[in-house]
Protein backbone atom coordinates (compact mmCIF):
# COMPACT_ATOMS: atom_id res chain seq x y z
CA UNK A 1 0.00 0.00 0.00
CA UNK A 2 0.89 3.81 -0.45
CA UNK A 3 -0.44 6.91 0.55
CA UNK A 4 -1.76 9.31 -2.06
CA UNK A 5 1.40 11.51 -3.68
CA UNK A 6 1.17 15.15 -2.47
CA UNK A 7 1.26 16.39 -5.94
CA UNK A 8 -1.47 15.07 -8.08
CA UNK A 9 -0.56 13.85 -11.59
CA UNK A 10 -2.94 12.49 -13.61
CA UNK A 11 -4.86 9.46 -12.75
CA UNK A 12 -3.46 7.56 -16.76
CA UNK A 13 -4.61 4.34 -15.62
CA UNK A 14 -8.08 5.33 -14.26
CA UNK A 15 -8.73 7.22 -17.68
CA UNK A 16 -7.92 4.09 -19.71
CA UNK A 17 -10.08 1.62 -17.72
CA UNK A 18 -12.85 4.52 -17.87
CA UNK A 19 -12.22 4.29 -22.25
CA UNK A 20 -12.15 0.06 -21.71
CA UNK A 21 -15.93 0.22 -19.91
CA UNK A 22 -16.95 2.54 -22.44
CA UNK A 23 -16.15 0.45 -25.45
CA UNK A 24 -17.56 -2.50 -23.02
CA UNK A 25 -21.04 -0.53 -22.79
CA UNK A 26 -21.15 0.29 -26.68
CA UNK A 27 -20.71 -3.46 -27.02
CA UNK A 28 -23.32 -4.39 -24.61
CA UNK A 29 -25.72 -1.56 -26.41
CA UNK A 30 -24.71 -3.32 -29.78
CA UNK A 31 -25.53 -6.72 -29.21
CA UNK A 32 -28.49 -6.05 -26.91
CA UNK A 33 -30.61 -5.83 -30.19
CA UNK A 34 -29.80 -9.83 -31.16
CA UNK A 35 -30.84 -11.00 -27.42
CA UNK A 36 -33.92 -12.75 -26.60
CA UNK A 37 -33.41 -12.11 -23.10
CA UNK A 38 -30.97 -11.30 -20.34
CA UNK A 39 -29.53 -14.85 -21.10
CA UNK A 40 -28.37 -14.80 -24.23
CA UNK A 41 -27.19 -11.61 -23.60
CA UNK A 42 -23.46 -10.94 -25.00
CA UNK A 43 -21.41 -9.10 -23.13
CA UNK A 44 -23.54 -9.70 -19.98
CA UNK A 45 -22.67 -7.90 -17.11
CA UNK A 46 -21.34 -4.55 -19.10
CA UNK A 47 -24.36 -2.51 -17.91
CA UNK A 48 -22.65 -2.34 -14.52
CA UNK A 49 -19.77 -0.18 -16.13
CA UNK A 50 -22.48 2.94 -15.72
CA UNK A 51 -22.03 1.80 -11.75
CA UNK A 52 -17.79 1.70 -12.18
CA UNK A 53 -18.45 5.06 -14.05
CA UNK A 54 -20.57 6.30 -10.74
CA UNK A 55 -17.00 5.43 -8.40
CA UNK A 56 -14.52 6.80 -10.40
CA UNK A 57 -16.51 10.15 -10.46
CA UNK A 58 -16.73 10.34 -7.09
CA UNK A 59 -12.75 9.00 -6.12
CA UNK A 60 -11.80 11.89 -9.41
CA UNK A 61 -13.88 14.41 -7.48
CA UNK A 62 -12.51 13.96 -4.46
CA UNK A 63 -9.19 14.06 -5.80
CA UNK A 64 -9.71 17.03 -8.04
CA UNK A 65 -11.39 19.13 -5.49
CA UNK A 66 -11.63 18.14 -1.93
CA UNK A 67 -8.93 20.91 -1.28
CA UNK A 68 -10.61 23.49 -3.30
CA UNK A 69 -14.12 23.26 -1.83
CA UNK A 70 -12.32 25.15 0.65
CA UNK A 71 -12.49 28.35 -1.29
CA UNK A 72 -14.47 27.53 -4.10
CA UNK A 73 -18.15 28.30 -4.16
CA UNK A 74 -21.36 26.11 -4.58
CA UNK A 75 -22.03 28.08 -8.12
CA UNK A 76 -18.18 27.62 -8.95
CA UNK A 77 -18.22 24.21 -8.56
CA UNK A 78 -21.22 23.47 -10.28
CA UNK A 79 -20.11 25.61 -13.49
CA UNK A 80 -16.96 23.24 -14.09
CA UNK A 81 -18.69 20.77 -13.66
CA UNK A 82 -21.36 21.74 -16.41
CA UNK A 83 -18.56 22.99 -18.71
CA UNK A 84 -17.42 19.37 -17.99
CA UNK A 85 -20.50 17.52 -18.87
CA UNK A 86 -22.86 19.42 -20.62
CA UNK A 87 -21.39 19.92 -24.17
CA UNK A 88 -21.29 15.90 -24.96
CA UNK A 89 -24.88 16.17 -23.50
CA UNK A 90 -25.80 18.80 -26.20
CA UNK A 91 -24.03 16.66 -29.29
CA UNK A 92 -25.46 13.49 -28.06
CA UNK A 93 -28.98 14.71 -28.05
CA UNK A 94 -28.88 16.47 -31.24
CA UNK A 95 -27.22 13.53 -32.90
CA UNK A 96 -30.42 11.59 -31.27
CA UNK A 97 -32.65 14.18 -32.74
CA UNK A 98 -30.64 13.66 -36.16
CA UNK A 99 -31.51 10.21 -36.45
CA UNK A 100 -34.55 9.91 -34.61
CA UNK A 101 -36.55 9.75 -37.81
CA UNK A 102 -34.76 6.47 -39.06
CA UNK A 103 -35.23 4.43 -36.33
CA UNK A 104 -39.33 4.24 -37.12
CA UNK A 105 -39.84 0.15 -36.63
CA UNK A 106 -41.70 -2.26 -35.36
CA UNK A 107 -40.25 -1.71 -32.12
CA UNK A 108 -40.71 1.99 -31.99
CA UNK A 109 -44.13 2.50 -33.27
CA UNK A 110 -44.46 5.81 -32.36
CA UNK A 111 -41.52 7.54 -34.16
CA UNK A 112 -43.57 7.95 -37.68
CA UNK A 113 -46.15 9.42 -35.76
CA UNK A 114 -44.02 12.15 -34.16
CA UNK A 115 -44.45 15.81 -35.52
CA UNK A 116 -41.61 17.90 -36.12
CA UNK A 117 -42.93 20.02 -33.13
CA UNK A 118 -43.01 17.32 -30.66
CA UNK A 119 -39.97 16.18 -31.72
CA UNK A 120 -37.84 19.75 -31.24
CA UNK A 121 -39.30 20.23 -27.44
CA UNK A 122 -37.73 16.79 -26.47
CA UNK A 123 -34.39 17.61 -28.04
CA UNK A 124 -34.63 21.28 -25.86
CA UNK A 125 -35.81 19.49 -22.82
CA UNK A 126 -33.08 16.89 -23.82
CA UNK A 127 -29.75 19.53 -24.26
CA UNK A 128 -31.36 20.82 -20.49
CA UNK A 129 -31.07 17.60 -18.89
CA UNK A 130 -34.85 18.00 -18.40
CA UNK A 131 -36.51 13.98 -17.69
CA UNK A 132 -39.96 13.45 -19.59
CA UNK A 133 -42.23 11.18 -18.07
CA UNK A 134 -43.22 7.87 -19.83
CA UNK A 135 -46.56 8.77 -20.80
CA UNK A 136 -44.84 10.87 -23.05
CA UNK A 137 -42.89 8.09 -24.68
CA UNK A 138 -41.97 9.36 -28.73
CA UNK A 139 -40.58 6.41 -29.44
CA UNK A 140 -43.11 3.71 -28.30
CA UNK A 141 -42.84 1.08 -26.45
CA UNK A 142 -39.10 2.51 -25.10
CA UNK A 143 -40.41 4.69 -21.41
CA UNK A 144 -37.12 6.28 -21.31
CA UNK A 145 -36.05 9.79 -19.23
CA UNK A 146 -34.22 10.50 -22.31
CA UNK A 147 -35.75 9.39 -25.60
CA UNK A 148 -33.34 10.92 -27.78
CA UNK A 149 -29.95 9.59 -25.89
CA UNK A 150 -30.66 7.01 -23.72
CA UNK A 151 -27.69 7.01 -21.49
CA UNK A 152 -27.99 10.71 -20.46
CA UNK A 153 -29.89 9.04 -17.44
CA UNK A 154 -26.79 8.44 -15.12
CA UNK A 155 -25.68 12.22 -16.19
CA UNK A 156 -29.05 13.38 -14.83
CA UNK A 157 -28.06 11.05 -11.34
CA UNK A 158 -24.04 12.55 -11.68
CA UNK A 159 -25.39 15.98 -11.54
CA UNK A 160 -27.43 14.68 -8.31
CA UNK A 161 -24.42 13.44 -6.78
CA UNK A 162 -22.51 16.94 -7.71
CA UNK A 163 -24.99 18.80 -6.14
CA UNK A 164 -25.00 16.69 -2.94
CA UNK A 165 -21.01 16.93 -2.61
CA UNK A 166 -20.79 20.42 -3.22
CA UNK A 167 -23.79 21.30 -0.91
CA UNK A 168 -23.09 18.69 1.91
CA UNK A 169 -20.76 15.85 1.55
CA UNK A 170 -17.66 17.54 0.99
CA UNK A 171 -18.01 19.15 4.78
CA UNK A 172 -18.68 15.20 6.19
CA UNK A 173 -15.79 14.18 8.09
CA UNK A 174 -14.15 10.78 6.80
CA UNK A 175 -16.14 9.19 9.80
CA UNK A 176 -19.26 10.51 8.24
CA UNK A 177 -18.98 9.67 4.99
CA UNK A 178 -18.30 6.22 6.08
CA UNK A 179 -21.79 6.33 7.65
CA UNK A 180 -23.46 6.99 4.43
CA UNK A 181 -21.17 4.53 2.35
CA UNK A 182 -22.54 1.71 4.86
CA UNK A 183 -25.89 2.68 4.55
CA UNK A 184 -25.96 3.01 0.54
CA UNK A 185 -24.23 -0.56 0.79
CA UNK A 186 -27.09 -1.70 2.48
CA UNK A 187 -29.62 -0.40 -0.79
CA UNK A 188 -27.02 -2.14 -2.85
CA UNK A 189 -27.13 -5.18 -1.05
CA UNK A 190 -31.30 -4.73 -1.16
CA UNK A 191 -31.55 -4.46 -4.45
CA UNK A 192 -29.50 -6.94 -5.95
CA UNK A 193 -30.72 -9.76 -3.83
CA UNK A 194 -34.54 -8.69 -3.89
CA UNK A 195 -34.30 -7.32 -7.88
CA UNK A 196 -31.48 -10.00 -8.42
CA UNK A 197 -29.27 -6.76 -10.66
CA UNK A 198 -29.00 -3.38 -10.48
CA UNK A 199 -30.74 -2.71 -14.13
CA UNK A 200 -32.84 0.32 -13.97
CA UNK A 201 -32.61 4.09 -13.45
CA UNK A 202 -33.87 5.63 -16.56
CA UNK A 203 -37.33 5.24 -16.47
CA UNK A 204 -39.30 8.58 -14.98
CA UNK A 205 -41.26 6.34 -12.43
CA UNK A 206 -40.89 5.43 -8.49
CA UNK A 207 -39.36 2.05 -9.11
CA UNK A 208 -36.62 3.25 -10.99
CA UNK A 209 -35.95 6.25 -8.73
CA UNK A 210 -34.79 3.93 -6.35
CA UNK A 211 -32.80 2.31 -8.80
CA UNK A 212 -31.29 5.45 -9.96
CA UNK A 213 -30.68 6.75 -6.25
CA UNK A 214 -29.26 2.87 -4.88
CA UNK A 215 -26.83 2.71 -8.02
CA UNK A 216 -25.60 6.11 -7.74
CA UNK A 217 -24.90 6.72 -3.65
CA UNK A 218 -22.50 3.39 -2.48
CA UNK A 219 -20.29 3.81 -5.74
CA UNK A 220 -20.11 7.75 -5.74
CA UNK A 221 -19.45 8.22 -2.22
CA UNK A 222 -17.96 4.95 -1.87
CA UNK A 223 -15.21 6.23 -4.65
CA UNK A 224 -14.71 9.86 -2.83
CA UNK A 225 -14.38 7.63 0.96
CA UNK A 226 -11.64 5.98 -0.80
CA UNK A 227 -9.70 8.80 -2.39
CA UNK A 228 -10.17 9.98 1.57
CA UNK A 229 -8.85 6.60 2.77
CA UNK A 230 -5.46 8.19 1.00
CA UNK A 231 -4.60 4.43 0.96
CA UNK A 232 -3.39 2.98 -2.76
CA UNK A 233 -2.49 -0.28 -4.21
CA UNK A 234 0.53 -0.72 -6.45
CA UNK A 235 0.68 -3.31 -8.72
CA UNK A 236 3.02 -3.76 -11.53
CA UNK A 237 1.58 -3.52 -15.42
CA UNK A 238 -1.59 -1.99 -13.37
CA UNK A 239 -3.19 -1.40 -17.07
CA UNK A 240 -3.24 -4.58 -18.96
CA UNK A 241 -4.09 -6.88 -15.78
CA UNK A 242 -6.77 -4.11 -14.65
CA UNK A 243 -8.20 -4.34 -18.03
CA UNK A 244 -8.43 -8.25 -18.04
CA UNK A 245 -10.54 -7.90 -14.71
CA UNK A 246 -12.76 -5.16 -15.68
CA UNK A 247 -13.70 -7.12 -19.09
CA UNK A 248 -14.10 -10.30 -17.46
CA UNK A 249 -16.43 -8.66 -14.58
CA UNK A 250 -18.34 -7.51 -17.59
CA UNK A 251 -18.71 -10.78 -19.82
CA UNK A 252 -19.74 -13.11 -17.12
CA UNK A 253 -23.54 -14.07 -18.50
CA UNK A 254 -25.95 -13.56 -15.56
CA UNK A 255 -25.64 -16.24 -12.92
CA UNK A 256 -28.51 -18.80 -12.07
CA UNK A 257 -31.73 -19.38 -14.29
CA UNK A 258 -34.90 -17.41 -14.25
CA UNK A 259 -36.38 -19.12 -11.20
CA UNK A 260 -33.93 -17.71 -9.55
CA UNK A 261 -32.23 -14.06 -9.08
CA UNK A 262 -30.42 -14.57 -5.67
CA UNK A 263 -27.16 -15.39 -7.04
CA UNK A 264 -27.04 -13.34 -10.05
CA UNK A 265 -28.04 -10.45 -7.45
CA UNK A 266 -25.00 -11.99 -5.16
CA UNK A 267 -22.68 -11.61 -7.93
CA UNK A 268 -23.64 -7.64 -8.82
CA UNK A 269 -23.21 -6.87 -5.13
CA UNK A 270 -19.79 -8.61 -4.72
CA UNK A 271 -18.05 -6.92 -7.98
CA UNK A 272 -19.68 -3.50 -7.22
CA UNK A 273 -19.09 -3.61 -3.57
CA UNK A 274 -16.13 -5.40 -3.12
CA UNK A 275 -14.06 -5.62 -6.67
CA UNK A 276 -14.80 -2.26 -8.12
CA UNK A 277 -13.27 -0.41 -4.78
CA UNK A 278 -10.08 -2.88 -5.29
CA UNK A 279 -9.88 -1.84 -9.29
CA UNK A 280 -10.16 2.06 -8.48
CA UNK A 281 -7.23 1.65 -5.82
CA UNK A 282 -4.97 -0.21 -7.76
CA UNK A 283 -5.99 2.02 -10.79
CA UNK A 284 -4.81 5.37 -8.92
CA UNK A 285 -1.53 3.70 -7.71
CA UNK A 286 -0.13 2.16 -10.90
CA UNK A 287 1.09 4.15 -13.65
CA UNK A 288 1.52 3.10 -17.16
CA UNK A 289 4.56 0.98 -18.07
CA UNK A 290 5.76 2.37 -21.33
CA UNK A 291 5.13 5.62 -23.63
CA UNK A 292 2.97 3.90 -26.01
CA UNK A 293 0.36 2.47 -22.95
CA UNK A 294 0.44 6.37 -21.63
CA UNK A 295 -0.37 7.37 -24.28
CA UNK A 296 -3.21 4.92 -25.04
CA UNK A 297 -4.60 5.20 -21.72
CA UNK A 298 -5.10 9.09 -22.39
CA UNK A 299 -6.64 8.22 -25.35
CA UNK A 300 -9.19 6.22 -24.10
CA UNK A 301 -9.78 8.37 -21.47
CA UNK A 302 -10.55 11.42 -23.96
CA UNK A 303 -12.42 9.52 -26.02
CA UNK A 304 -14.64 7.48 -22.93
CA UNK A 305 -17.12 10.20 -22.15
CA UNK A 306 -18.17 11.03 -25.77
CA UNK A 307 -18.37 7.38 -26.73
CA UNK A 308 -20.80 6.77 -23.93
CA UNK A 309 -23.04 9.30 -24.81
CA UNK A 310 -22.91 9.09 -28.77
CA UNK A 311 -23.59 4.83 -29.22
CA UNK A 312 -27.27 5.12 -28.16
CA UNK A 313 -28.49 7.44 -30.89
CA UNK A 314 -26.52 5.30 -33.35
CA UNK A 315 -27.92 1.90 -31.63
CA UNK A 316 -31.37 3.03 -32.15
CA UNK A 317 -31.38 2.56 -35.52
CA UNK A 318 -29.91 -0.99 -35.48
CA UNK A 319 -32.64 -1.82 -32.93
CA UNK A 320 -35.15 -0.68 -35.59
CA UNK A 321 -33.63 -2.70 -38.30
CA UNK A 322 -33.12 -6.05 -36.22
CA UNK A 323 -37.35 -5.39 -34.97
CA UNK A 324 -38.38 -5.01 -38.39
CA UNK A 325 -35.95 -8.37 -39.84
CA UNK A 326 -37.61 -10.64 -37.05
CA UNK A 327 -41.49 -9.43 -38.73
CA UNK A 328 -40.41 -11.59 -41.80
CA UNK A 329 -38.01 -14.06 -40.49
CA UNK A 330 -38.72 -14.52 -36.34
CA UNK A 331 -35.33 -16.47 -36.02
CA UNK A 332 -33.37 -13.59 -37.12
CA UNK A 333 -30.31 -13.06 -35.06
CA UNK A 334 -26.59 -12.08 -34.92
CA UNK A 335 -25.57 -14.91 -37.18
CA UNK A 336 -27.89 -13.70 -40.10
CA UNK A 337 -26.86 -9.99 -39.30
CA UNK A 338 -23.26 -10.00 -41.19
CA UNK A 339 -21.16 -7.09 -40.91
CA UNK A 340 -23.64 -4.90 -39.48
CA UNK A 341 -22.59 -5.15 -35.47
CA UNK A 342 -19.34 -4.44 -37.00
CA UNK A 343 -19.83 -0.93 -39.15
CA UNK A 344 -21.80 -0.13 -36.09
CA UNK A 345 -19.40 -0.41 -33.29
CA UNK A 346 -17.01 1.24 -36.15
CA UNK A 347 -19.08 4.07 -36.96
CA UNK A 348 -19.48 4.69 -33.04
CA UNK A 349 -16.21 4.90 -32.34
CA UNK A 350 -15.08 7.22 -35.69
CA UNK A 351 -18.01 10.07 -34.97
CA UNK A 352 -16.83 9.87 -31.13
CA UNK A 353 -13.02 10.29 -32.28
CA UNK A 354 -13.96 12.90 -34.28
CA UNK A 355 -16.17 14.36 -31.56
CA UNK A 356 -13.92 14.25 -28.90
CA UNK A 357 -11.07 16.61 -30.70
CA UNK A 358 -13.20 18.30 -33.01
CA UNK A 359 -16.14 19.36 -30.55
CA UNK A 360 -15.82 18.12 -26.94
CA UNK A 361 -12.20 19.42 -26.11
CA UNK A 362 -12.19 22.80 -27.87
CA UNK A 363 -15.69 23.72 -26.02
CA UNK A 364 -14.89 22.95 -22.90
CA UNK A 365 -11.30 24.44 -22.98
CA UNK A 366 -12.79 27.81 -24.88
CA UNK A 367 -15.64 27.48 -21.77
CA UNK A 368 -12.40 27.24 -18.93
CA UNK A 369 -11.19 30.23 -21.10
CA UNK A 370 -14.40 32.41 -20.87
CA UNK A 371 -14.78 31.59 -17.22
CA UNK A 372 -10.93 32.46 -16.32
CA UNK A 373 -11.51 35.93 -18.23
CA UNK A 374 -14.49 36.67 -16.23
CA UNK A 375 -12.96 35.83 -12.62
CA UNK A 376 -9.87 38.19 -13.94
CA UNK A 377 -12.70 40.68 -15.08
CA UNK A 378 -14.06 40.81 -11.69
CA UNK A 379 -10.61 40.36 -9.79
CA UNK A 380 -9.40 43.97 -11.60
Amino acid sequence: MQTVPQSKPHCEVLDGLRGIAALMVVGFHVFEAYATSCYDQILNHAYLAVDFFFMLSGFVIGYAYDERMKTMTFWGFMKLRIFRLQPMVIFGTLLGASLFYLGASAVFPAIAGTPLWKLLLFTLLGMLIIPTPKSVDIRGNWPEMYNLDGPVWSLAWEYVANVLYALFVHRFTRSALAVLVAFSACLTLHLTLSQGDVCGGWTLDGRHAYIGVTRLLFPFFGGLLLYRMNRLIRVRNAFPLLTVVLVILLVVPRVGDAQSNVLNGIYEAAVILLVFPLIILAGAGGKPESGFQSRLCRFLGDISYPVYLINYPICYIQTGWVSDMRVSDPGFGLSQAGFVPFLVFVSVLALSIAATFLYDKPVRAWLRGKMKGNTTGKAR
